[in-house]
């Protein structure tokens, strides 16, 4: 085995200039991340000169068997924290052999949205807080729970440290670290309600960038919990019962929101979600009604609701941007499950190209 590390860690630098870059994806569900490797002939670190490459969509639920070929576009590049040296990982969305996007493609209306020229002058910021649940391999219920059995109420896990609150640490910080080594702009990990919970976010990050970097960080996280012999879940209520759900809270602001007097933007902003409450719901993940109940700290799915420091509201505003008098605002409604294409570009799209 320590032969195998060994080969593992070899640095190519000390014999080639070629790299290995690791070309990702999202597959049929939606959710499903793929990925397969090339070899390149030296360092790339502009997307725009990375070859495209194809993949049999038939084997994804992508394409039909007599038609099956799924062309990838590079669009992001990360440094690879496996392979690590020159190598890199390539965040892709996908395209029919003529140029056009497949359906589960939501990366291409997310970056139409965000070239528009009104949404570039506002410059939208996002911080997605990105809470997953660690799941035991062999009996697929949550890490450091009894077989079979529940451990005690939630209250001493939030945030919480020692060994019968904390499970899976090393698995969080080793992700964490990953993430930063690969540019990811992670902001912080935390212990979530629910043992067996934990959050990551990301941000603050421009436009197209916040989905590009949320699923390089669910694919890092994925490759690890790969490693641990653990499973993610990004189920928004994967336990049922007295017991949190997953979200991924998205906090948001644009310029007008950030500087002074930005408070009314922000309110007007809000009225504007309000107003597209069903539509927004109905594309921030698979599930979320089980999650979005009105209690756990979440506002019930059907009511359109905001305030200041509200936790159990659809939309909270923090004390410091009150005080402020600008800032940024917290979407509370989207699932764990979410794709951050579509929820990101839809908050842009409603708040600032919406006329209503």
């Amino acid at each position: 085995m320590s032969l195998l590390s060994d080969l593992i860690n070899l640095n190519l630098s000390d014999s080639t200039e070629k790299i290995i870059a690791e070309y990702i994806w999202i597959g049929g569900s939606g959710l499903d991340l793929r990925s397969k490797a090339r070899t390149l002939p030296g360092p790339v670190t502009d997307p725009a000169k990375l070859p495209k490459w194809n993949y049999d969509g038939s084997s994804t639920d992508q394409a039909p068997g007599d038609d099956s070929e799924v062309i990838l576009y590079p669009q992001a590049i990360f440094k690879d924290p496996f392979r690590r040296g020159k190598n890199i990982l390539v965040i892709c969305d996908a395209y029919t052999p003529s140029g056009v996007p497949i359906p589960t493609n939501k990366r291409f209306n997310a970056a139409k949205i965000f070239s528009h020229p009104d949404v570039v002058a506002e410059e939208p910021w996002y911080g997605i807080e990105q809470e997953y649940t660690l799941l035991q391999k062999d009996t697929k219920w949550p890490l450091g729970w009894p077989v079979g059995g529940f451990p005690g109420p939630q209250g001493p896990y939030y945030c919480g440290a020692g060994a019968d609150k904390a499970f899976g640490r090393d698995i969080v910080d080793s992700h964490y670290k990953a993430c930063l080594y690969a540019g990811i702009n992670v902001s912080g990990i935390n212990a979530e309600v629910m043992p067996g919970q934990w959050e990551f976010q990301v941000g603050p990050t421009v436009g197209i960038a916040a989905g590009d970097q949320l699923w390089a960080a669910r694919y890092i996280l994925e490759r690890i919990t790969e490693i641990a012999g653990v499973i993610l879940s990004l189920d928004p209520k994967p336990i049922q019962g007295d017991w949190n759900g997953a979200g991924a809270h998205t906090n948001y602001s644009t310029k007008s929101m950030r500087n002074d007097g930005g408070i009314d933007m922000i309110k007007k902003a809000i009225e504007k979600l309000s107003l597209c409450h069903k539509e927004h719901i109905a594309a921030y993940g698979k599930g979320n009604e089980r999650r979005l109940t009105g209690r756990h700290e979440t506002a019930d799915i059907h009511t359109f609701s905001w305030g200041v420091a509200n936790r159990g509201a659809s939309v909270r505003v923090g004390r410091d941007t009150e005080k402020a008098g600008k800032g940024y605002f917290e979407d509370r409604r989207p699932a764990s499950n979410m794709d951050p294409y579509v929820v990101t570009s839809m908050i842009a799209e409603t708040t600032i190209l919406s006329k209503s």
